[in-house]
């Protein structure tokens, strides 16, 4: 019922896809899950210090699954120099065959993907961006809604028209990224037009992500209007949780506080050290307005099972069955 061309491209038995996690939380544990209960799971390369990191995180994934799963490779400024071409490699050379990109445009990148037989997916937050991808070569594109986690673009269109506007745009796959946690979401990415959907904050509220227990519940106490926008002012949109922190980063920001200053307080550091401790008091917790709609920590193969059991009577009452 749910086989889609990108089911087809990447090989998996369902068209959803785990979203690449910050503050080292898209390790080999979830991965390996959602990949073995039917999905795609995804790495997120820069979560590594290094590509031999990366590298040793693949091989442990690869001892947990033996399913396709994604390595994400973001192309955002960074804290630190990058060589994004060794992350590649290491991804290339451990076998991974499916790549996503984010960030910039991933153009400078596509040869070394595609010499190497590669899927590659990129994530836009816009009509013009996907067809911009859709011009340098990428298989298929990942939209990232106003209503998502992680970095959408600042110009505040919900998913609604957003994925329409982009299955339009383009001839390759679209998936559907923000506002989806459960089949009512899923079912409603693909009547809008998308082939898959990508789930960052469902998967992060799941007994097999690293997230400590105590952020996790309390993720489950906050509403759909509990997370705010910022970083608007130094290009870089992110959705983050409404803390005393996070509204004093935006009045920094606001404020015309220099960039300098306010790095160190948002250092990858202080996410990891937040997302491990569960002391979220001085650090940035990303997260999508779907966390209202999550209630529970089940397993990932609870998660996915629930998605298409759900899915699939939604459309069997839609059908009139």
């Amino acid at each position: 019922m749910f086989r889609t061309r990108i089911t087809e491209l990447f090989g998996i038995e369902y068209p959803i896809i785990q979203g690449a996690l910050g503050g080292g939380l898209s390790r080999a544990g979830l991965v390996s899950a959602v990949s073995n209960a039917g999905g795609l799971g995804m790495i997120t390369s820069l979560n590594y210090a290094t590509a031999e990191g990366l590298r040793e995180e693949i091989r442990e994934t690869k001892s947990l699954t033996d399913k396709p799963f994604a390595v994400n490779v973001t192309l955002l400024p960074t804290m630190r120099p990058v060589n994004y071409e060794e992350y590649f490699a290491a991804a290339l050379d451990e076998g991974v065959r499916i790549i996503e990109t984010s960030g910039r445009s991933p153009e400078p990148y596509m040869k070394i993907v595609k010499d190497a037989g590669a899927i590659i997916m990129h994530k836009v937050g816009g009509a013009r961006h996907a067809k911009s991808a859709e011009r340098v070569g990428v298989d298929a594109v990942s939209v990232v809604s106003f209503e998502a986690a992680g970095h959408p673009l600042p110009d505040d269109v919900a998913s609604s028209v957003l994925i329409p506007a982009c299955v339009d745009a383009v001839k390759i796959p679209v998936i559907a990224a923000g506002g989806i946690a459960d089949g009512r979401g899923f079912v409603s990415a693909l009547s809008l037009g998308a082939e898959g959907v990508l789930m960052g904050t469902r998967f992060t509220i799941s007994k097999e992500c690293s997230l400590h227990e105590k952020a996790k519940e309390w993720l489950l106490q906050l509403g759909e209007a509990d997370t705010m926008l910022i970083h608007k002012a130094i290009n870089n949109t992110e959705r983050v949780v409404k803390t005393e922190f996070a509204q004093k980063i935006l009045e920094m920001e606001e404020k015309g506080t220099p960039v300098e200053e306010i790095l160190p307080l948002i250092s990858g550091e202080n996410v990891r050290n937040a997302y491990s401790t569960g002391d979220i008091s001085d650090a940035l917790f990303t997260v999508g307005q779907v966390v209202g709609l999550v209630h529970d920590i089940p397993t990932v193969q609870e998660i996915m099972d629930g998605i298409i059991s759900e899915a699939s009577a939604i459309i069997q009452h839609l059908q009139g069955q």
